[in-house]
């Protein structure tokens, strides 16, 4: 059993659940005349490139930056130390987090989906959304998708949405194509598979730089942006933009939107599931002037504390709504803090020799807006706390992220569970809170957690697939951890390799991944490679019956 805060606290042991409380989750129990609001809402807050340690309650002697709200719901409910996405970049975790099946499965070998990219969720794919729309929930999707859309984009156009230029001025010919394109409804995002309605950026630091409603713009753009839009650790990419559109309001607005949402549903006559997919804490580090040098640390770690205050926002209203007693609300992160935070490119943060701090000062403000990772570690804070690596790398801080489950009356406040657990999980634990079975095309990688919401010490896999941006898998059986490349995998971005092709680690004695034993344990190697083979070739990592991955997986 693995617990990296060294924690003496064990899990306390729950009274198994009797038969009248079952009935309360089960649809078995239920007659057909019963309504539909017993069953509870859930709320699903889904950070972007928040580290491990960039929680306090993760991480109390080496993290520096307050999160109250966040840790508030830790006190609530029960924390998870062995918590994990399924990539340590955003497009191939949101995909599994969705539809409790690895990313490897899809198209999406490797990296995100790129800007005005197609859909990577196919229609026929459910998804937690087409799940609980089974038993009669209103879904929502507010905040960042980054998983496609079906733009409709004209072929051989592109140049006009991304230009390969910087600085490119909006032309008549520019803003006729975009008033046609913009007008159009836009298929294949949220509302297409299994949500209701859909309030966001998509992709808030790529264009289109408006918020789209449904499967609409509002409004069209009509320039190229201001130029503050884009630059250190702002928007990435330079593309279509309403006129003086800010970085700064979209945290907000998405925050607005959810707390909207939970007032509306108040009076609703059914329950509701909200997927909040925050935009933040990853760039753009647009922070609004009421957190700005808050934190004493960094721009990025004001950004931190700006989004735990939207994530208390969205909590306070559940509470003033009557709700949070019937809510199951879950809170994690797509993958950990990016290294380039502070550094003008990734490669700039992979550069070993870039290591000089030394002109940095905390007391100096002006300064915070560019201050990098490393230099926070210089001042105390550590963003993936005991971990080796950030987000993009196949080490533990790339994608072992913060996992909070807050259940009233039926998870002991204050627990914590060491048990290893992956965010496809959520498909098949919602499954059964609501009482719906999952088909075999559906949730194929999905582990029920409810036993360890219960209390329950039990592992409840066996194993579970990480991988780098670059697509190298990290497989987890026990506390071993097989890592099938060299370094932070093809793609990483945190420098560091022993020269070997392949590492193992032994977790439960070297949480840092510091002593590579592929040398010493080549049966486990063996054993575990044999596994891997068999987690792609059957299709599926649950029992059920063979299933097809939608692509040649890549071997490494």
């Amino acid at each position: 059993m693995i617990n990296p805060d060294n924690s003496t606290t064990m899990i306390k042991k729950v009274c198994l659940i009797n038969a009248s409380v079952v009935c309360l989750f089960t649809a078995s129990c239920k007659t057909s005349d019963e309504p539909s609001f017993q069953y509870p809402n859930i709320l699903i807050i889904y950070a972007d490139d928040l580290g491990y340690g960039d929680v306090q309650s993760y991480n109390p002697d080496r993290g520096k930056i307050p999160t109250p709200n966040i840790d508030r719901l830790a006190e609530q409910g029960m924390r998870f130390t062995d918590a994990h996405s399924s990539s340590a970049v955003c497009s191939p975790s949101r995909y599994t987090i969705l539809t409790g099946r690895y990313h490897w499965r899809s198209r999406l070998q490797r990296g995100n989906v790129p800007v005005f990219g197609p859909p990577l969720i196919t229609p026929d794919r459910l998804t937690i959304g087409g799940l609980v729309k089974q038993k009669a929930y209103h879904t929502a999707c507010i905040g960042k998708w980054h998983l496609g859309w079906d733009w409709p984009i004209p072929e051989g156009k592109t140049e006009m949405f991304v230009p390969s230029q910087k600085d490119v001025k909006a032309s008549d010919e520019h803003r006729e194509i975009w008033k046609e394109v913009f007008s159009q409804s836009i298929p294949g995002g949220p509302t297409a598979v299994g949500f209701d309605e859909y309030f966001g950026t998509d992709v808030p630091n790529h264009p289109p730089f408006c918020f789209i409603e449904n499967d609409r713009t509002l409004g069209i753009p009509s320039e190229f942006g201001a130029g503050n839009l884009f630059g250190r650790n702002q928007a990435s990419r330079q593309g279509p933009s309403l006129k003086d559109w800010r970085l700064e309001d979209e945290l907000p607005a998405l925050g607005d939107r959810a707390v909207q949402f939970i007032e509306r549903m108040a009076d609703a006559p059914e329950p509701f599931l909200l997927y909040f997919s925050l935009t933040s804490p990853h760039t753009p580090l647009a922070v609004n002037n009421k957190w700005q040098d808050k934190s004493g640390i960094s721009m990025y770690a004001d950004l931190v504390m700006e989004t735990d205050w939207v994530i208390g926002q969205v909590l306070e209203a559940l509470e003033k709504s009557g709700a949070s007693n019937n809510t199951l609300v879950i809170f994690a992160s797509d993958n950990g803090c990016a290294s380039y935070v502070g550094n003008t490119t990734p490669e700039e943060a992979a550069d070993t020799t870039y290591n000089d701090w030394s002109h940095y000062s905390p007391r100096n403000m002006n300064q915070l807006s560019d201050l990098p990772v490393k230099a926070m570690e210089e001042i105390g804070h550590f963003p993936s706390g005991p971990l080796r690596g950030y987000k993009s790398d196949v080490w533990e801080g790339g994608h072992r992220v913060p996992f909070i489950v807050r259940w009233p009356g039926k998870i002991e406040p204050g627990s914590i569970s060491n048990q290893l657990v992956h965010q496809a999980d959520l498909m098949r634990t919602i499954a059964e809170v609501i009482g719906v079975s999952l088909p075999p095309d559906a949730g194929e990688d999905s582990f029920s957690l409810l036993p360890l919401f219960y209390g329950e010490e039990n592992p409840v896999r066996e194993h579970a697939v990480s991988t780098s941006m670059g697509g190298t898998p990290g497989l987890r059986t026990g506390s071993w951890k097989l890592i099938l490349g060299e370094g932070s995998g093809r793609g990483g971005w945190t420098p560091g390799s022993d020269g070997k092709p392949i590492q193992l680690y032994d977790l439960e004695n070297d949480l840092g991944e510091t002593n590579n034993l592929v040398d010493e344990f080549p049966e486990k190697v063996a054993e575990m490679r044999l596994t891997m083979e068999k987690l792609i070739t059957e299709g599926r990592s649950t029992p059920g019956p063979k299933q097809e991955n939608d692509v040649e997986v890549i071997r490494y």
